[in-house]
């Protein structure tokens, strides 16, 4: 096996080989500190269906699983909001194994977290929240899906940077760990003491910053629990947060030299009304020269409260002009079991 080792339940020193490899670095004993079955076991399996007809569905699917964290005593499931958003039905399995109804609470488009209320006990431990500013690169860590031991992989931190995905969406400080999760939406990201330092998003295929040689580059990115700190009560009685107010423009970028290409348009979305086209470069916001998807999120937002107008400079071809997109609220395109 590698020295990252996937764990579960045939290995015979089990998960704490896989931690003493991704901990090697750290000289850590490969006992480890706390419960580590009661720890996987507060990683549920969360299902959710989406309506047909609902905004998402095209591009996410109409029947989504992952995996949600409990983290209190009252059934609260910390998961990635994409797994549920628009759903019209989520069940949760509880400790027998067997499917629990749940509804959703928060969905919170700014960090990415979302967050849900399974309606019967689940019976399962809530796994108490870190602070996922402690971590640092090569820190060992473990990347727990539901399953327990079988669905846990040993890891470790291979870069701590920006994060600007092309659907219009950032932080500013993500968290990648290497070897990759294969099933990696909601799981938790478990630090060296049991607590809980993240939640999975996404597979990425370079996770490690490569300037530093590191050749880790297949892996999984985390949003960090730091920043559900400042924002979970607001959540709890909102649904949502302020920042998630900012505007949405409907595009789908990449970056190319001297700006960002247009590669995708949201259908009756602000910048298709306003005219741009697939192949556009938009090479300035608001009068400010832009080179990196980052720069246009934060010149767009800054802008104002979702509704506000977005000047952009355009080259198209051979020739620049100027446009307007008068950006949305993204929720008014969502179908949600509450309002938000």
């Amino acid at each position: 096996m590698s020295d990252l080792e996937k764990v579960n339940g045939h290995h015979p020193k089990g998960l704490p080989m896989a931690f003493a490899a991704a901990l090697s670095a750290t000289e850590e004993t490969a006992k480890l500190p706390f419960d580590v079955d009661a720890a996987l076991s507060a990683v549920g399996e969360l299902h959710a269906e989406i309506p047909a007809d609902g905004y998402t569905a095209p591009f996410l699917g109409t029947e989504r699983e992952g995996n949600g964290v409990v983290i209190d005593n009252d059934g609260l499931i910390l998961t990635i909001g994409y797994l549920f958003v628009e759903a019209m039905a989520i069940s949760v399995k509880d400790a027998g194994g067997n499917m629990v109804p749940a509804t959703v609470v928060a969905y919170d488009y700014g960090s990415g977290f979302g967050l849900v209320r399974a309606l019967k006990p689940l019976e399962l431990p809530a796994l108490a929240m870190g602070r996922s500013a402690d971590l640092t690169v090569g820190s060992g860590v473990l990347v727990a899906g539901h399953g327990g031991r079988g669905g846990a992989v040993g890891a470790r931190v291979v870069s701590k940077r920006e994060f600007a995905g092309y659907w219009e969406y950032m932080l500013e400080e993500a968290i990648f760990t290497s070897p990759a999760h294969p099933n990696w939406g909601g799981t938790a990201l478990i630090g060296q003491d049991g607590k809980l330092l993240g939640i999975g998003s996404l597979y990425v295929e370079d996770a490690a910053d490569t300037s530093d040689g590191d050749d880790s580059r297949n892996g999984n990115m985390f949003v960090p629990i730091d920043l559900l700190t400042p924002i979970l009560d607001e959540m709890l009685s909102e649904g949502r947060t302020a920042a998630s107010h900012r505007p949405w423009m409907g595009l789908f970028t990449a970056e190319v030299e001297g700006g960002v290409e247009v590669i995708g348009l949201a259908q009756d979305g602000p910048a298709e009304r306003s005219g741009l086209q697939l192949g556009d470069a938009i090479v300035k916001v608001n009068g400010t020269a832009i080179a990196s998807m980052a720069e246009l999120y934060r010149r767009a937002w800054s802008s104002g409260a979702a509704g506000v107008d977005i000047k952009m400079t355009v080259l198209r071809e051979t020739y620049a002009f100027e446009l307007t997109v008068k950006s949305e609220d993204r929720y008014t395109r969502l179908k949600f079991q509450r309002q938000f």
